[in-house]
């Protein structure tokens, strides 16, 4: 039997036994603004509730997964408020774990573009499959901010994410991806609904208690490493990243309002390219 829900920003969906949550803003890439964290909160809500669901599969509508978070719903007004940064970015952080904590097994199917806080969802999922052109990258640095869920180290191991991470590179392609462990599987794009089903569907045809805690046995393994106390500090500091101003922040900031992302990244490479 197939249920469905309304909502703005996302499509939800349950086949049993799997429920699918699809991003669907594609006019913006899939960009996740504070509604779609509303609307993903709800649907989890109701996927982790549903009886039926063994299953989650989290994918993306359109030409990609997703670009990562909405660079153009930021408060300027609050630039410098680490109360007003804290409670965003804790916000964004939790959306995130939400797919790791998650009771069930979550599968992202991501294709073209799964960029940014929107790569750590896709890593935080348990499995995540992958089309043969998807290029993944978390280009943070280039902006000037951190990373929300530092969770990258603890899956691709520490020298593979600080190559990834301090170079900002977003050009990663699935073959890379699927080498440093990043994902599980890479197919073709037609291939790849078809794939995660399957792998679902695998899954969800075994004891769901066994599932379920097995996956609890994994994650916990990771908890008693100190995954969360290190994700959390992370988080601290990106708040930092975020609330402190300098000379090259405020200038690419400028360029950023007045004459959008490719300009301000364009000044930050000739700025260094001249120094050199």
């Amino acid at each position: 039997m197939k249920t469905e829900a309304n909502y703005e920003t996302i499509l939800y969906q349950v086949d049993d036994p799997i429920a699918i949550l699809t991003l669907n803003r594609p006019d913006k890439l899939n960009a996740i603004n504070d509604l779609m964290v509303d609307e993903l909160n709800h649907a989890l809500d109701l996927a982790e509730a549903d009886e039926r669901v063994r299953v989650i599969i989290l994918n993306g509508a359109g030409r990609a997964f997703s670009a990562g978070f909405d660079l153009t719903a930021g408060d300027e007004s609050s630039s410098a408020d680490v109360g007003f940064w804290r409670k965003e970015l804790r916000r964004d952080f939790d959306i995130i774990m939400r797919f790791w904590d998650c009771p069930k097994p979550t599968i992202a199917a991501v294709h073209t573009y799964c960029l940014g806080s929107a790569m750590e969802m896709a890593v935080a999922c348990d499995i995540t499959i992958a089309t043969e052109d998807c290029r993944f990258g978390a280009p943070e640095v280039k902006f000037g901010s951190g990373i929300v869920a530092l969770i990258l180290p603890w899956v691709i191991g520490v020298k593979a994410a600080k190559e990834l991470l301090l170079s900002g590179d977003d050009q990663v392609s699935a073959d890379r991806a699927l080498s440093l462990g990043l994902i599980n599987k890479v197919v073709a794009e037609d291939e790849l609904m078809q794939e995660t089903r399957q792998t679902a569907s695998t899954i969800a045809a075994n004891d769901q208690l066994a599932v379920q805690l097995t996956k609890q046995a994994i994650n916990r393994s990771c908890e008693i490493m100190g995954m969360r106390q290190a994700l959390l500090q992370g988080l601290e500091l990106d708040v930092l990243i975020e609330t402190t101003a300098t000379p090259e922040s405020n200038k690419f900031n400028e360029i950023l309002r007045k004459d959008g992302v490719k300009a301000a990244l364009s000044w930050r490479d000739n700025k260094i390219n001249n120094k050199s």
